[in-house]
């Protein structure tokens, strides 16, 4: 499976061995899940770098990816609507060759204003909906915001941080792979 997304899979800011995917891995193997996440995340990456980056990751024909994208392009302000068609063509790419899409939703700072964040909290929803993909509402749920847990950026989880980020995925991310072996639990 990948980990394709921006920085907060890449895991910008942390040692080697501690971004979210490397958690992922290591709580999928404690639980026996017997998959290998490949981490994909390119910091800085926007919704159009993602589409750009689609046939490398469909080329390695992973049977689950995680898409976590549009972050860059709320804080660069781009057009809400740019980004939702740029998410809506990674998805359906990666539906067309087979492969389970799990959507990772993002928010942004308060301070982008109340009609541009409500536009772009609904891209996900939407999405995941409209393709029938399974949501993780807020990626950085119980991360985001606390001081405790993101660098001094105020956006990116610190090692710590990360960590809760994978237990986070994990919950969405388990029953797809049980259903996917086959095995019940």
């Amino acid at each position: 499976m990948v980990a394709y997304g921006d920085s907060i899979s890449a895991g910008f800011g942390v040692e080697p061995g501690k971004s979210y995917p490397d958690d992922l891995q290591r709580l999928m193997d404690k639980e026996g899940l017997g998959y290998r996440i490949v981490n994909l995340g390119v910091s800085g990456d926007t919704t159009a770098d993602g589409v750009e980056r689609l046939p490398t990751v469909i080329a390695m024909h992973p049977v689950v990816a995680i898409v976590e994208f549009g972050g860059n392009d709320g804080l660069r302000g781009l057009p809400v609507d740019a980004a939702k068609v740029n998410l809506a063509l990674i998805i359906q790419g990666l539906q067309n060759a087979g492969i389970t899409v799990v959507l990772a939703g993002m928010t942004l700072p308060r301070n982008y204003g109340a009609e541009y964040i409500g536009s772009f909290d609904k891209i996900y929803p939407e999405l995941a909906k409209q393709y029938k993909v399974t949501l993780i509402p807020f990626i950085l749920d119980g991360v985001g915001g606390n001081p405790a847990l993101t660098q001094a950026d105020g956006l990116h989880p610190t090692a710590e941080g990360a960590q809760i980020v994978a237990e986070n995925v994990l919950k969405y991310l388990k029953p797809i792979l049980l259903r996917q072996v086959g095995v019940a639990r």
